[in-house]
């Protein structure tokens, strides 16, 4: 960032103390010595320039000018005016931001010529009076701050609610926002109707502030959301053992909107842990229950998304070891909250609140603050051990698995020809197509969102390795397609079966 440059204009002698406690504190104070460079005329080295020019020269090249007035007026030149004077015009005719702070002093104690410079800055903008240098350095600081939240260079408000620097209305996805509206019309009888227009949504869910679009508005309809904001992917890992460790078995780093992120994030997870299947005595669709709660997984990774700190430039991290799921995120507890509260019911503190609120709509999330409670009786019902959770450079939670034995693909009784073949995914598929399905059927029965998953490492592999047939092969496009085992498939799941049950 470029150093913004302050120029301190006064009578040098009559504020002598005042200039020098500015120094200190401009050049002293983290905040302000990360944003400002101030300069000061009795800093200057000798030089072969007239001192008159110099200054104005630095007023003219500055970005914001101090005005100390008093009761002198300083020398003055031929003309009867004084440097700080001349110094004063030359930063209102350049349009600088101007601040000017008055010592106290009756009417009477000033000096005519500073009395008439006094009124002529009280008649073009506020101004504050001062009595010591603590008082003007109170005053300045308030106001390099409020220079610096006008300037949106540091902000009070949560990061979700701030403007995204360069992105426009045209960098949003209007089919997003369309299936959102769809999906949130059904889930929480939201207002709008789905011919709502982008600008209409945008501002239905305050994410539009004088045309400018907020960081969650990038974040939930982007069309490339980490082209704006770079750490907000989620980077997955899979590893056999216990601790990370290379060759990593699995690695993926997932991009898109929030949804994106969390649906292909469940994915993956759902696609290296373990699942069994139950008997079709209820229906026809057999009962299915992967090792880790699909409920419990999400909720642990939505609730990374949503809550991080998306300033950092760190990433969410989902991590599946051989005894436990670790989901990291760059974030920390509000103040309200302690670890303890987390295992009981509490109020609901979002980091991001603009963005929490539409995947609540889309119900991702739920408001209450019952998201940890909720994952810990999930876990507890599936005879789990509690999720753990714990703060140290950002904040994890930690479901653990039962057997800690990694997941594996499930090959072992199939015969020698296919088992390359056979992957875990398309395993999970073949068990699910017990009758003639569609796509969206059986991306359905295995819980999985993210159709490019689906599609990459479910479906297609199956279709390829001649296990899963098209009832249209003509028309792959076609809406009536549907999806059935070949008797190859057939054999493959008598296989896998048996080979389970004599395991």
């Amino acid at each position: 960032m470029t150093p913004i440059r302050v120029f301190i204009s006064s009578v040098q002698n009559e504020f002598a103390s005042e200039r020098a406690a500015l120094r200190t504190f401009l050049t002293g104070d983290p905040l302000m010595r990360r944003f400002f460079v101030p300069f000061f005329f009795e800093d200057l080295p000798a030089a072969d320039r007239r001192a008159d020019h110099v200054y104005l020269d630095e007023v003219s090249a500055c970005d914001i000018y101090v005005g100390l007035f008093g009761l002198d007026y300083g020398y003055e030149d031929a003309h009867g005016v004084s440097p700080t004077h001349r110094e004063f015009d030359q930063a209102t005719q350049t349009n600088k931001t101007r601040l000017i702070f008055i010592k106290n002093a009756g009417p009477t104690e000033h000096h005519p010529k500073m009395l008439a410079l006094i009124r002529q800055a009280e008649g073009q903008l506020v101004r504050r009076r001062f009595a010591a240098p603590s008082e003007l350095i109170g005053n300045l600081y308030a106001a390099l701050i409020q220079y610096l939240e006008d300037k949106e260079l540091i902000r009070t408000g949560p990061f979700d609610a701030s403007p995204c620097p360069k992105a426009t209305i045209g960098d949003l996805d209007e089919e997003r926002m369309r299936i959102f509206i769809s999906r949130a019309r059904k889930a929480r009888n939201f207002p709008l109707p789905e011919e709502a227009t982008p600008a209409e949504l945008l501002t239905h869910l305050n994410l539009l502030d004088n045309g400018r679009i907020a960081n969650a508005a990038v974040l939930l309809f982007g069309r490339q959301p980490q082209r704006f904001l770079l750490s907000s992917e989620v980077k997955c890992a899979h590893y056999h053992g216990v601790e990370v460790a290379k060759p990593i078995p699995s690695y993926q780093v997932y991009k898109g909107t929030v949804f994106d992120l969390v649906d292909q994030a469940v994915d993956f997870v759902l696609s290296k842990i373990n699942r069994s299947v139950g008997t079709r005595e209820g229906g026809p669709d057999a009962p299915v229950e992967y090792e880790l709660p699909r409920d419990a997984v999400a909720e642990a990774i939505v609730n990374a998304v949503a809550h991080r700190d998306y300033t950092s430039a760190g990433s969410v991290q989902v991590m599946l070891f051989a005894d436990r799921l670790e989901i990291w995120n760059p974030g920390i507890l509000p103040p309200s909250l302690t670890l303890e509260k987390l295992r009981r019911t509490h109020g609901s503190v979002p980091g991001n609140p603009l963005l929490a609120e539409p995947l609540y709509l889309a119900r991702y999330i739920e408001r209450m603050g019952t998201g940890t409670g909720d994952m810990i009786r999930r876990c507890r019902k599936a005879g789990l051990a509690e999720p753990s959770f714990s703060v140290s450079d950002g904040f994890t939670a930690t479901l653990w698995r039962k057997s800690g034995a990694p997941a594996h693909e499930v090959t072992h009784q199939v015969t020698h020809e296919v088992t390359h073949q056979v992957t875990h995914e398309v395993h999970k598929i073949l068990l699910v197509t017990n009758a003639e399905k569609t796509r969206g059927e059986l991306q359905e029965a295995l819980g999985l969102r993210d159709p490019v998953n689906f599609r990459k490492n479910y479906l297609l592999p199956a279709l390829k390795a001649g296990f899963l047939e098209m009832t249209i092969p003509g028309k792959p496009q076609s809406n009536k397609q549907r999806y059935r085992l070949t008797e190859e498939g057939k054999c493959v799941v008598e296989t896998l079966g048996k080979g389970k049950r004599d395991a």
